[in-house]
């Protein structure tokens, strides 16, 4: 049965004041799985004026009890994660496990912000006789949170978690392709208790409702995650009324794996890293580079690792890779496969769309290896949004890090090496928010995430990403004047 959404204006289902719906259809086989209003910037405009309106009471709420709140808003979620992970690989087309370990990811978001409630502290300062400083952290206002199709609920979390917690109220805008799960996710976490107004969510083009967002002097931050070209536009309109802005942008990773590495350990990192969710994300293993002596034997069984890739619906247990999200990513990527064949590369696993009526009418595309690929190439050099992995040879980590940095972008690094040296050289001087050695890409609320160059600005994740959504303010009190 489709499944029909409504916003969330001021606590309430919401349709659009233009009447009007989009369909939202599965990748797998291009079934209509739900309808959603399609907003525009009234729409955008009502959500904005009840955060607005909600940020008198919760920015005055307690940090502890702003914590409470989204620790029942993950139990909720817990209670949900079947349904919701149904509707995400229906929407999305990820392998149901997949969608699963997603919801948990913003279960776990959830409950790592709520921890900090308790421990969010001002600053006193002793300054001079008979003056103390204070700096407090305040909440910025009204946030806007824009959210992409690849990981619509991970992603939104990492925005709505740290942003609530700090005390802003927000508005969010899914992607128009995936916007059930994440409109599901925002009523469950308004009945956890969070005020009316705090949390809204408008679905709608990005000319309509994300322009809204962008110009709304109303709007205090953007958080947006996407493409580099799209983040670029995001933050020279919010500079028109000097927004703050953090942007997680596009992403070219890189894995250096070199010959005195556990080569098993190292397939798998590379497989999994490549081929998550299809391919498409931001941070994922998007070029590998092998040390000649033990490239031939890496290849080989990496071939025979991505072959064991059962390729189906989402909803099929068995299917380890869905679709691609939509028909024009699929061909992107082909074309991309296809210009490195074109420049020298040899295609060694994939390449080729399955056959089968099962596959008829879904963006589906083989996991795709390709070696010899030269550095010019659109593979290598552009940002690979699906299931296709250039392979380079390198003669020393020395060659292989500065190859890695001859990229525009600075997301995540990998490196695989039982050598310290080869490990404290690549954490040093691998240009990326993350470098991950000896280990598989898991990002961690823990730690601050971030990208370099043109993958993005500012920071999501840890204790940084509260920063970033307050407002630092200095006071000096005279004690000898107080009574």
């Amino acid at each position: 049965m489709a499944q029909m959404a409504q916003f969330v204006i001021d606590g309430q289902p919401a349709k659009s004041v233009g009447g009007e719906v989009t369909e939202v259809r599965n990748p797998a086989d291009g079934s209509v799985v739900g309808t959603v209003p399609r907003g525009n910037r009234e729409d955008a405009r009502r959500a904005i004026d009840a955060a607005e309106q909600a940020l008198k009471v919760w920015s005055k709420t307690a940090p502890a009890a702003r914590g409470e709140v989204l620790y029942k808003a993950a139990r909720l979620i817990d209670q949900h994660v079947k349904e919701l992970a149904e509707s995400l690989t229906k929407e999305q087309g990820k392998p149901l496990k997949e969608s699963t370990m997603e919801i948990r990811r913003f279960q776990h978001t959830l409950e790592y912000y709520a921890g900090l409630g308790k421990n969010l502290r001002s600053v006193q300062i002793p300054i001079a006789d008979g003056r103390f400083g204070m700096v407090l952290r305040l909440p910025l206002g009204v946030c806007a949170s824009i959210v992409p199709w690849n990981f619509p609920i991970s992603l939104m979390g990492n925005k709505l978690a740290p942003g609530l917690l700090a005390g802003n109220t927000m508005v969010v805008k899914p992607a128009s392709t995936t916007p059930l799960t994440g409109i599901r996710v925002v009523e469950l976490m308004c009945q956890a208790g969070l005020p009316n107004g705090t949390l809204n969510v408008v679905a709608g083009p990005g000319s309509s409702v994300g322009q809204e967002l962008l110009e709304n002097p109303k709007i205090a931050k953007i958080g947006f995650t996407g493409a580099t070209d799209t983040g670029i536009r995001v933050m020279k309109a919010a500079a028109d009324t000097l927004k703050r802005v953090t942007l997680e942008l596009g992403g070219s990773d890189p894995l250096i794996v070199c010959d005195d590495a556990d080569i098993d350990e190292a397939v798998s990192a590379a497989s999994v890293g490549r081929f998550f969710n299809c391919g498409q994300a931001c941070l994922a293993i998007k070029r590998l580079y092998l040390f000649e002596s033990i490239a031939d034997e890496f290849i080989q069984k990496l071939i025979g690792k991505v072959k064991k890739l059962t390729i189906g619906d989402g909803m099929n247990p068995a299917s380890r890779l869905g679709p691609l999200h939509t028909d024009g990513q699929r061909k992107e990527v082909e074309e991309q496969v296809a210009d490195a064949v074109k420049r020298g590369g040899k295609i060694v696993a994939g390449g080729t769309r399955p056959e089968g009526k099962e596959y008829k009418n879904g963006n589906f595309l083989y996991p795709t290896l390709v070696t010899d690929v030269p550095d010019d190439a659109m593979l290598a050099k552009d940002e690979c949004f699906g299931p296709a992995l250039p392979i380079f040879r390198v003669k020393n980590i020395e060659e292989a890090v500065e190859r890695a940095n001859n990229s525009i972008y600075g997301l995540g690094s990998s490196i695989f090496t039982s050598d310290l040296y080869k490990a404290h050289f690549a954490a040093e001087n691998l240009q990326a928010g993350y470098t991950w050695v000896n280990s598989a890409q898991i990002i961690y609320d823990e730690l601050p995430f971030g990208g370099w160059k043109q993958s993005g600005l500012g920071q999501e994740h840890g204790l940084e990403a509260l920063e970033h959504y307050t407002q630092a303010k200095s006071v000096v009190i005279s004690y000898r004047a107080c009574k």
